[in-house]
């Protein structure tokens, strides 16, 4: 079978084709025709070799696939199912602890960019009835890890206000996934064309960061006092004004660091009152919790663009370079559309 490796640490220049000798499921796996794939900003950090750990890696942890073989023990799947592999494929249930987060799909273990994986039953789950490979391609840890910020320990409620940070994979399956729940929603972005786009969505306000640097203060301004919770994106660049945007008695989820990185400096008297919190992508339990919305209400993610299988490096220099709204998806088995 043909999949790819990633040398960690070369870029996507350390992306290769390669094969590898197929083989049947133990006991209780299961083997999965692999139909797409789709990206996320962290696939760019392993690439780069400032997540994940050994030198090659089968890339990407967002997939869908069809159950091609099952073992002998199997009960949970049969042949011809739609799956989806999890992001932490101990993560069953409940809050995460060291064991059920040792693990995660393309960075410490190999990923999904691949015509066929092989996985503990306990490690899928079913892929929507409503979506196409491409759009259930983007749940594993793309949609997820939205849910978990908005509906996981602390759920809001309808009629509760969020900001949502960039228009990104993570950040547009929250904007759609709060606008379902009827949540009110401020879209923070640096492109008058994207926050359009984001208005279109259901969006009830957006603010441009670049024409309106002290966007903290425009939030307040916009929800007398500040909103009920912040998804902050940007990391060590947005997390002040994230918290100055946030009412007293709210909460910010740190979900990435795509403006300035991890490392975090947080002034202790400014989250007197408010509450921070770190967002891992989440439980197999949250990922069917969001495909039972997704079937329930319609959701349908937003896809930038599809690349073959054969144009992986085109995917990633996409996502790397223009900052695309929504997510980018590899077409493995070339029907994903």
């Amino acid at each position: 079978m043909k999949l790819y490796r990633l040398r960690r640490g070369e870029g996507t220049s350390g992306l290769h084709i390669d094969h590898a000798q197929d083989r049947a499921p133990d006991a209780h796996e299961v083997r999965v025709r692999m139909h797409a794939a789709s990206l996320n900003y962290r696939d760019l950090l392993v690439a780069q070799g400032r997540m994940g750990t050994g030198e090659l890696r089968v890339p990407l942890s967002d997939g869908v696939g069809e159950v091609v073989t099952v073992g002998r023990a199997v009960t949970r799947f049969a042949c011809g199912d739609r799956v989806i592999p999890t992001f932490y494929p101990h993560w069953l249930a409940g809050p995460p602890s060291g064991e059920a987060v040792s693990e995660s799909l393309g960075g410490n273990v190999d990923g999904v960019l691949s015509e066929y994986v092989i996985a503990n039953e306990d490690a899928l789950v079913r892929a929507p009835e409503s979506l196409s490979w491409a759009d259930a391609s983007t749940i594993a840890c793309a949609g997820v890890t939205a849910w978990h910020a908005l509906f996981g320990e602390n759920p809001m409620r309808a009629g509760d206000r969020v900001l949502i940070q960039g228009t990104g994979g993570v950040s547009t399956w929250a904007l759609q996934l709060a606008v379902a729940a009827r949540l009110r929603v401020i879209v923070l972005s640096g492109s008058d064309d994207k926050l359009s786009r984001a208005r279109a969505l259901g969006a009830e306000q957006t603010i441009n960061y670049a024409t309106e640097p002290e966007w903290d203060a425009r939030v307040r301004d916009l929800t007398d006092g500040g909103v009920d919770r912040v998804l902050d994106i940007g990391g060590a660049d947005t997390i002040s004004r994230a918290i100055r945007s946030t009412r007293y008695g709210g909460t910010v989820a740190t979900i990435g660091g795509v403006s300035g990185g991890f490392a975090l400096s947080v002034e202790p008297f400014a989250l007197i009152g408010r509450s921070l919190t770190g967002i891992l992508v989440g439980s197999r339990t949250m990922a069917e919790s969001l495909i039972r919305f997704v079937d329930t209400n319609g959701v349908v993610p937003v896809i930038d663009s599809v690349f073959p299988f054969d144009g992986a490096a085109d995917a990633y220099a996409r996502l790397e370079c223009e900052r695309p709204l929504g997510k980018v998806v590899i077409d493995i088995s070339g029907g994903s559309r």
